[in-house]
């Protein structure tokens, strides 16, 4: 069986969907490899190093050519499609709930298409996570963007001229990207603090030396789905939870904003007036800027400056600023997802379409749209 890697054609994408690492793991699982040529270059990694791995590298065309499956970060746009072989499986971030003219694009091209994003939480299934490990590096990075624009010190310093306080750093949702984010601003010195709608969460930010704000009620002991995500929550919970935050915003050098929802648009957390409230030169990073922005005056894509000083980062696809370590991330959830079912007698993929990882992933198959939660 052929795999197709095929280089990424998206605004801002720096990303490719396997290195030399995972060609050589898939050669060894009996695949023939493709990449097209160009495909890694934005993440350091040169033509000569996939052919050195094992893999063709060619034109477009020729790379799609006779490929049953076809592994992308991104899912291709409506005008790629011409050259994808009816049949092919599909493998990559599709976006789905948001593009679903795209997905029905995907049907009509004949694709089985698979949304890597909807990898269920459960233990076989968290090496093929990418929201977790394309996660992890949004929430260092959001730090490190945090202290590009931040003109002061992060840690306390202890000098002879006098004491330097240390930043206070607040991040607002304890997920994947929240934690590292805690994590990391601690190990850069700055006094850190979170928020999470899931009370279990809790726990996890006081081992990372974090302090944990949330208003605790029955609400929130119910706030978290079986698949590991964290439910929408009430108007009224909305209200006491924003009043606690407003308080403690006030108080912050920084602010990291990190609360998704799988199929929504991101929940607005931080409103214009607790801008306002902020201090001349604090920084919010807004890591949910692609789906809107937790923060009201979030311009996605944009650093701006509020006329009160605070600057607000909204860049859109964090993890490909980290282009080689998203890259090696990224393909590793893909080869470990194929791995799971490879047929070793047969060198090639044995798809169970009953079980529940591709049960959750499969968007498209046979001609139509099959995923339950985008029918009607």
């Amino acid at each position: 069986m052929k795999i197709a890697v095929v280089k990424e054609v998206r605004a801002a994408e720096r990303r490719v969907a396997a290195t030399p690492e995972t060609i050589k793991k898939l050669k060894g699982l009996g695949f023939d490899l493709a990449v097209e040529t160009g495909a890694g270059a934005l993440s350091y990694i040169a033509d000569a190093d996939y052919e050195a791995a094992g893999a063709f590298v060619g034109d477009r065309a020729s790379v799609l050519n006779g490929a049953g499956i076809i592994l992308k970060v991104q899912g291709p746009n409506a005008d790629e499609l011409a050259g994808y072989p009816r049949g092919a499986v599909l493998v990559a971030s599709l976006n789905p709930y948001q593009n679903r003219d795209l997905m029905q694009a995907y049907a009509n091209a004949g694709l089985t298409a698979m949304a890597m994003e909807f990898m269920p939480r459960i233990t076989r299934a968290q090496s093929m996570d990418i929201l977790s490990s394309q996660s992890n590096l949004a929430g260092y990075k959001a730090v490190l963007d945090a202290c590009e624009h931040f003109g002061r010190a992060l840690p306390m310093m202890m000098t002879a001229a006098g004491t330097i306080p240390a930043a206070k750093a607040f991040v607002m949702g304890a997920g994947v990207a929240g934690l590292q984010a805690i994590a990391t601003a601690k190990r850069l010195g700055a006094i850190v603090s979170a928020t999470d709608v899931r009370l279990a969460a809790k726990e996890q930010v006081e081992s990372l030396g974090g302090k944990f704000v949330m208003v605790e009620d029955e609400e929130t002991r119910q706030a978290e789905t079986s698949g590991g995500y964290a439910k929408e929550m009430s108007d009224a919970y909305k209200a006491k939870q924003a009043a606690l935050i407003a308080d403690t915003i006030r108080k912050q050098d920084i602010v990291i904003t990190t609360a998704l929802i799988p199929g929504r648009a991101a929940p607005r957390l931080v409103s214009a007036d607790m801008v306002r409230s902020m201090q001349p030169g604090s920084v919010i990073v807004d890591l949910a800027a692609e789906q809107g922005g937790n923060c009201e005056l979030t311009q996605p894509g944009e650093v701006v400056t509020t006329p009160n000083g605070v600057t607000i980062v909204g860049h859109r696809n964090v993890p490909s600023r980290l282009a080689a370590n998203a890259s090696a991330l990224f393909s590793r959830n893909l080869f470990n997802f194929l791995a799971a079912f490879h047929d070793k007698e047969a060198k090639s993929i044995a798809w169970n379409w009953d079980d529940e990882i591709l049960k959750a992933i499969v968007v498209t198959r046979e001609g139509a749209v099959v995923h339950p939660g985008l029918q009607g």
